[in-house]
């Protein structure tokens, strides 16, 4: 790996654990609204419903109210439970309110930052709902470690449009060549940051991905960056 000076991370599944506290906000909804089923059910239907909606909305084919009304309206649908549509849209606010609560992050996160952080300018480009992720981000206290925070909204498009790592680097104030990009989506995060100059490392901790051979490295613990960047520059200088 060339010398760099500006590393970006990706938030969601990268660094904030999306699923455990994706699950926890809407096992707090169910309890408070007494839902008739198992929240286990629910998860493996709304999964795979939601990803397929964020992937249509990267690609411009849904808005971001239709993601929020959908995957909750699909799944109360595969699971014939009747729910008011008004009752829906009230559900999908609710769990946006509560989602950017949870603290979980994936283990090590914070010490690879805190020992990053006084080598390296440290940026997060994530994409998700602005308005969610300034508090998730603040909440779990990750804010202090970071020179910016890039939000892909801010663009109009999502990773891994160019545009998007491109304002994110304007932003940081650098250049690709000097730039890395950590993230858990090898098309999203890793091939997009690789499509404009910069190196990408992806984050597989279930070891799920096939990967190509111009992704420079592979983690399955965040805490391997350390040992990546203490290579690429010594960290004791």
């Amino acid at each position: 790996m060339n010398r760099k000076t500006d590393i970006f991370f990706d938030l969601d599944h990268t660094l904030w654990d999306f699923e455990t506290n994706s699950k926890r906000a809407y096992r707090i909804l169910f309890e408070t609204y007494d839902f008739p089923f198992d929240p286990e059910d629910f998860f493996k239907i709304y999964h795979p419903i939601n990803e397929a909606l964020w992937h249509q909305y990267a690609h411009g084919e849904r808005t971001k109210e239709e993601v929020k009304y959908l995957r909750l309206k699909q799944t109360f649908d595969a699971l014939n439970i009747p729910i008011d549509n008004d009752f829906i849209h009230q559900l999908a606010e609710e769990y946006l309110e509560i989602l950017p609560e949870g603290t979980s992050l994936f283990p090590g996160a914070q010490e690879v930052l805190q020992v990053l952080k006084p080598h390296y300018n440290l940026h997060l480009l994530t994409n998700g709902f602005k308005e969610v992720q300034f508090k998730k981000i603040q909440n779990s206290g990750l804010e202090c470690f970071f020179k910016t925070i890039t939000v892909s909204e801010e663009t109009g498009k999502l990773k891994p449009h160019p545009d998007v790592f491109n304002h994110a680097l304007k932003k940081a104030g650098t250049f690709a060549h000097l730039s890395v990009m950590v993230g858990d989506n090898l098309k999203a995060d890793v091939l997009g940051a690789i499509n404009v100059g910069m190196q990408g490392i992806l984050f597989d901790p279930e070891k799920k991905t096939d990967i190509p051979p111009t992704v420079a490295h592979t983690i399955y613990r965040l805490t391997e960056l350390i040992d990546i960047f203490t290579e690429e520059k010594s960290i004791a200088n």
